[in-house]
């Protein structure tokens, strides 16, 4: 027996394209290296090719994976998109030995901008990620480091609560824990955008259209769930403030659901609610951006901070009541939070909003309103010519038109 499954059964989910290494679940995979490759590969790294990365390759040389997975990089807690396997002969976003290049030619790059030589040799071995945005890779310099896994992330300058930069973080001393990180924050069966429902279409569509036994893809897809992280037992238990990750799983949870009362819940067993959740965001900016309002008050009850920003995340209406308190807490009114309230369908927040301006603010809401009006008409314009999804719609875009054109202060 291996994992549950005996090697029978084993050997028909690698006919399915299914493979399981370190307790987690790999689709679309893809056959292993040969000895040759891997000498090839190797004779290009600084130090040996650690035992699991070997055992990986000796196992499957590509594939998916469905699970998050989650690293702090610059103060931000960040969502890493480790989906690929890269592998030989794949499209350029997963092409093993493309990446391989890509990074000798980096490391000749800095070498000459230091006014060195590089030696040829790789530091980092790329071994998966997710297009050009993520990447995962081996460290393969001699010494305590070697053959942990690091995190690479592309930095978004400009974007609201992004990495203004790329971003870097150790994620495991080796592979098989990094595998062990992979989780399901999220079950599958109740989220639609849980990576799990990739995993449970796959297992579908192998039994519907390639004959797999009904009973060996239940098995898989109940051996697949054991990543689901639990964070309601610690809750019930009242030792959910000793574990960050659960609770700030708990909290996501909350406010995807609006849920006050889990809020509350949550602060009365000591939660922080002054902390990155998402990006650089904190508990009350992505309660607004989620338009999660009643659970924005009970974090508000708690004292969770607000940012001077705040007021710039609404984007369905807010009630007055809600924007008087952000306002008393310390969020900034300005033209740009008066407009989001107006063109949300709150004249009485925008007003509450400018009353917190100070004098010009009418000339200065006049000309963001202009800009953001006329932002919204040209993507009505291109979604009634068929060249744009929105997600507002035809309708829901000419009504931000409209509460924009009919407030005045």
């Amino acid at each position: 027996m291996s994992l549950g499954f005996t090697p029978g059964e084993l050997g028909a989910l690698r006919e399915h394209g299914i493979a399981l290494f370190a307790d987690r679940v790999l689709i679309s995979v893809q056959p292993p290296l040969s000895d040759a490759r891997i000498a090839e590969i190797e004779a290009a790294c600084e130090g040996p090719l650690p035992q699991a990365l070997l055992d990986l390759w000796r196992l499957t040389a590509g594939g998916e994976l469905a699970y998050d997975l989650r690293a702090r990089m610059d103060g931000n807690e960040e969502a890493l998109s480790w989906t690929e396997l890269f592998y030989d002969g794949s499209d350029q976003y997963r092409d093993l030995q493309g990446w391989i290049e890509h990074e000798q030619e980096c490391a000749q790059e800095a070498a000459a901008e230091d006014g060195g030589v590089w030696n040829g040799k790789l530091r980092y071995l790329p071994i998966g990620g997710f297009e050009y945005c993520d990447r995962i890779y081996v460290a393969m310099e001699p010494g305590p480091r070697a053959g942990s896994v690091v995190a690479w992330k592309q930095g978004l300058p400009g974007w609201t609560h992004a990495l203004q930069q790329d971003g870097i973080a150790t994620i495991a001393p080796d592979l098989y824990s990094a595998f062990a990180a992979l989780s399901l924050e999220t079950d599958p069966n109740e989220d639609e955008d849980s990576p799990g429902v990739r995993v449970l279409e796959y297992l579908d569509e192998r039994v519907s259209d390639h004959g797999m036994p009904q009973a060996l893809a239940d098995r898989l897809a109940a051996f697949y769930r054991r990543a689901l992280v639990d964070w309601r037992g610690p809750l019930e238990a009242g030792t959910l403030a000793d574990s960050p990750r659960l609770a700030g799983l708990a909290l996501q949870h909350a406010l995807a659901k609006d849920d006050a009362a889990l809020v509350r819940l949550l602060a009365a067993q000591g939660v922080r609610f002054d902390v990155a959740l998402r990006g650089s965001a904190q508990p009350v900016e992505i309660a607004l951006m989620q338009h999660a309002y009643a659970a924005a008050e009970a974090l508000l009850d708690a004292g969770a901070p607000v940012s001077a920003t705040a007021i710039h995340r609404f984007d369905r209406k807010p009630s007055p009541e809600l924007v008087q308190r952000l306002l008393e807490r310390g969020a900034v009114g300005d033209a740009l939070g008066v407009a989001r309230c107006a063109a949300c369908g709150s004249p009485e927040a925008a007003r509450l909003v400018a009353q917190a301006c100070g004098d010009g603010i009418a000339e200065a809401y006049a000309e963001v309103r202009d800009s953001m009006a006329g932002s919204y008409q040209e993507d009505l314009r291109r979604v009634r010519a068929g060249k744009l999804s929105h997600y507002l719609g035809a309708d829901g875009l000419a009504e931000r038109v409209f509460n924009l054109r009919e407030f005045s202060l």
